[in-house]
């Protein structure tokens, strides 16, 4: 007996396990056959690890379910009307024997595609199921059936193969190792698979080009806008250094001009003592003795002798003078760290 079914996830299917007093039957495992209406066939390939392996992937609905053995009450095949089936998607394995096959008929070609006759029917896939049977009530009703619920394992996802669904979906692809094109060359432009040959003749000849004069003289030679788009580019360069330098130099005298920075405490108690000292330091033109007064001396050792002792110190070098600004700096510092605990 052949009836209509509903699948397992139906909210039907819930409340008949919640009923009692109803007369159910149920059965896990159930082997079967479905009957599929294939709806596209896809040819994909595996990943690096399985060396490419191409396969094909099926989509389709579900219309029957066809169990090994009858269930309660004689049902023979469960139908589903078209729309109402569950989405099925199955996955065909080549062996290696019909890889062979596949070769032979032109698979590296580009001419090479899936053939439209395996689409648009109804296939029988291997498969298990569960099974819910509803009985008929007790009482005799004319046209009362029984009801069926299925659930399919790995509706999602079926694998099949030639053993187990006993379609050789090798044999139905077409022979296009003839036609078809190597896909290695198939990138290649129409015009690049052409060949001569005989010897090509160019449309113009070198004297028409002046190749002989000119190549010599293209060959080396700089663009004409290179130089000065190189003269443009330095001279921005320039302007932006330049304008870099203009600001460093501003941040620093504003720096200098603030009251409490390092910078200002640097001009104000390191860089002017120092400039003082060095005007100072620096003999004024009238302690520069005269010839008159320098013949005077040479008269007088005793004059000449008292003027070496008081001859101004010699200026110190530039090491005594770095150590010197050490020394401040570091006065500096404990300045300012007396007067931070101080303030605290």
């Amino acid at each position: 007996m052949r009836t209509a079914g509903l699948t397992m996830n139906d909210v039907w299917a819930h409340r008949v396990l919640r009923e009692r007093g109803v007369e159910t039957y149920r059965l896990e495992g159930v082997v079967a056959e479905l009957g599929v209406m294939v709806e596209s066939l896809d040819l994909k390939h595996r990943g690096k690890e399985e060396n490419y392996r191409p396969y094909l992937h099926m989509t389709g609905e579900l219309r029957s379910v066809t169990p090994a053995e009858a269930l309660p009450f004689g049902i023979s095949q469960v139908t589903y009307s078209p729309g109402q089936g569950e989405r099925v998607d199955a996955f065909y394995e080549f062996d290696d024997q019909q890889l062979v096959v596949l070769a032979g008929k032109g698979y590296f070609t580009s001419g090479f595609t899936v053939p439209e006759q395996v689409t648009g029917i109804e296939w029988e896939l291997p498969a298990t199921a569960d099974v819910l049977v509803l009985a008929p009530s007790e009482v005799q009703i004319e046209g009362d059936v029984p009801v069926v619920f299925t659930q399919i394992h790995g509706i999602g996802g079926l694998e099949i193969d030639l053993e187990s669904s006993g379609y050789d979906l090798a044999g139905y692809f077409a022979d296009q190792s003839r036609n078809g094109v190597p896909r290695a060359e198939a990138v290649v432009d129409a015009r690049g698979l052409k060949s001569r040959s005989d010897v090509i003749n160019p449309l113009f000849t070198e004297d028409e080009l002046g190749l002989d004069t000119e190549t010599k003289q293209a060959v080396g030679a700089p663009a004409p806008e290179a130089a000065p788009v190189a003269d443009g580019m330095n001279t921005r360069l320039r302007q932006i250094e330049a304008e870099i330098a203009a600001e460093r130099e501003q941040y620093k005298t504003e720096r200098a001009s603030t009251e409490g920075t390092t910078e200002n405490l640097y001009r104000e108690r390191v860089a002017a003592p120092l400039h003082r000292a060095e005007e100072q330091e620096v003999p004024s033109a009238s302690s520069v003795p005269t010839r008159e007064a320098q013949r005077d001396l040479n008269l007088d050792p005793d004059l000449e002798e008292e003027t070496r002792r008081r001859e101004v110190k010699p200026v110190p070098s530039l090491d005594e003078r770095k150590l010197q600004v050490a020394q401040r700096a570091a006065d500096l510092d404990f300045g300012v760290d007396d007067e931070q605990s101080l303030g605290s």
